[in-house]
């Protein structure tokens, strides 16, 4: 009996060591390869453009419905805001107006009477997290989120990983402006204007920096869109970080991302979809340029499928495709500020429902900008791809696929006065 009893010892201690192996390898995995086997979301995103008005209920509403509706117990970070308790406050109000039960969650940088990393571990703060089923992201400055919510070491603090945990659970992540920027793996940092961005370029750490990544690896977020412009700034960063797609939903307006990867745009306004599959640069051309982008306009109501790349018009468009050879319009189309407010909006409906097969933008700065004679060409035009919706209740489109080149011109400086 005594070898079978020593066998039985000799295996009860290689199984121990075994055991303590694996737990040392465990504990000296990377976070990143910690992460890589743990399932996808369940959980749904809301990303609000910014500007998000108390009287929007549909975009309100939403968010308390997929929270669970009345009662539904929603995290609000102010930590994006100079004073977080105040703007937290503000969104908490809201919430509340629509049914919701919000709380605080004390953590900020700017949190006075705080020391925000030790609040970012404090395992009370974390269980109330962890508690909710909806979290709010408020507007301000994202460096200021990440900062709070990301350990020196690039880990993730306490806070973060029970933000985490809601959304894998079924929950729900609603941002808006800044509280939109951190959606991306890739979020803007201290940007410039949108027009410096293409003469003078991007750079890591500086005008770019990490987001916090909830919508996947795959997408780029952005934010305020039409009302400033963005998306030309979008398109240079998208080149340099590798990304195929980019998602920019304007003010008083939101992205409803499902798990199943659905994009569902509600609100007032709508989306700009950025497709670079098939895009190149000529690096045989001085000055920021690309080719054979792809842009499209996701007005409220419309879908998306990330997964499939699949759009469904809004029900006051499903019966209302544009037809091509009848065209409403047949002026050329031109605009001489295409980064103004609602400008590549007005122009992408102007031209998909004209005889024009494209139109034409143009950028420049003003004498005080850098290289104040270096402006960009928007060229926008339709291809075999390209599909319009009208609207059957109002003027509105969907624009899908237009062909996006930007290519640097020159304006003479100085300008003169015609006697």
């Amino acid at each position: 009996m005594k070898p079978v009893a020593s066998s039985i010892r000799r295996l009860c201690v290689a199984f121990l060591a075994c055991i303590a192996v694996v737990g040392v390898q465990a504990a000296n995995a990377s976070p990143a390869a910690s992460r890589a086997a743990v399932p996808a979301p369940q959980g749904t995103l809301v990303i609000i453009g910014g500007g998000l008005r108390a009287d929007n209920a549909e975009v309100w509403q939403r968010i308390v419905k997929l929270s669970g509706g009345k009662g539904a117990r929603i995290a609000v970070f102010g930590a994006a805001s100079i004073n977080p308790e105040k703007s937290a406050q503000g969104v908490i109000a809201k919430l509340t107006q629509y049914g919701a039960d919000a709380f605080f969650v004390p953590i900020g940088v700017k949190l006075a009477g705080s020391d925000y990393r030790q609040a970012a571990e404090n395992p009370t703060i974390v269980a109330d997290i962890r508690s909710a089923s909806g979290i709010y992201f408020a507007g301000g400055d994202q460096s200021r989120i990440t900062q709070a919510l990301v350990r020196e070491d690039g880990n993730r603090t306490a806070a973060l990983e029970a933000v985490w945990a809601v959304y894998r659970g079924g929950g729900v992540i609603a941002g808006s402006s800044a509280g939109a920027a951190i959606m991306s793996t890739t979020m803007f940092y201290d940007a410039k204007p949108v027009l410096d961005m293409l003469k003078l370029g991007v750079t890591d750490g500086r005008e770019i920096a990490p987001g916090l990544g909830f919508i996947g690896g795959d997408v780029f977020v952005d934010q305020h869109l039409l009302v400033r412009g963005r998306f030309a700034r979008m398109i240079p960063v998208m080149l340099k970080k590798g990304y195929q797609i980019g998602l920019g939903i304007d003010e008083n307006s939101a992205m409803v991302v499902s798990a199943n990867r659905d994009v569902e745009i509600i609100g007032y306004s709508g989306a700009l979809l950025i497709d670079l599959s098939r895009a190149i640069t000529d690096r045989g051309v001085k000055g920021f340029n690309i080719s054979n982008a792809a842009i499209s306009y996701l007005d409220r109501g419309d879908k998306f499928n990330l997964v499939s790349r699949t759009f469904y018009p809004s029900p006051d468009k499903a019966d209302n495709k544009l037809d091509p050879n009848q065209p409403d319009m047949r002026e050329p189309v031109f605009t001489n500020d295409i980064l103004g407010n609602n400008a590549v909006l007005d122009l992408m409906g102007n031209l998909i429902d004209n005889a024009q097969q494209e139109a034409i933008g143009i950028a420049f700065g003003n004498p005080r900008d850098p290289y104040p004679d270096l402006g960009f060409e928007f060229r926008f035009s339709k291809t075999v791809n390209s599909v319009g919706y009208s609207s059957t209740e109002a003027e509105a489109y969907s624009v899908l696929k237009l062909r996006l080149d930007i290519r640097p011109i020159q304006l003479q400086q100085p300008l003169y006065r015609y006697k």
